[in-house]
């Protein structure tokens, strides 16, 4: 008897459970847009002009000639394997800018 009712139930689930969640849908759209926001807040400026205008602020505040040597090999890892190692990492940046 059971076989005969779970195989009931999964030819004729979809046909109860679908109307069931598109009514559980429109009942949460509407109560979002009821509650929700109605507009989307807009920038006065977007976020690629916002990052040009720190790029040029910070290459117009710090000193043209304090720039690290050739030979400090900023940022390069001496090994493959250095390579995500963040300990390391900052430890030649700090390096590096007391150059």
């Amino acid at each position: 008897m059971w076989p005969v009712i779970v195989g009931v139930i999964r030819v004729y689930l979809p046909y109860i459970v679908w109307p069931v969640g598109a009514v559980i849908g429109v009942i949460g759209y509407n109560f979002e847009a009821l509650v929700g926001r109605k507009e989307t807040p807009y920038k006065e400026e977007s976020v690629q002009d916002e990052r040009l205008d720190r790029k040029l602020e910070q290459m117009t505040s710090s000193e043209a000639t304090n720039v690290p040597t050739l030979k400090s090999k900023y940022g390069i890892p001496k090994t493959v394997l250095d390579r995500n190692d963040k300990s390391k990492l900052q430890h030649t940046e700090s390096e590096s800018t007391a150059v």
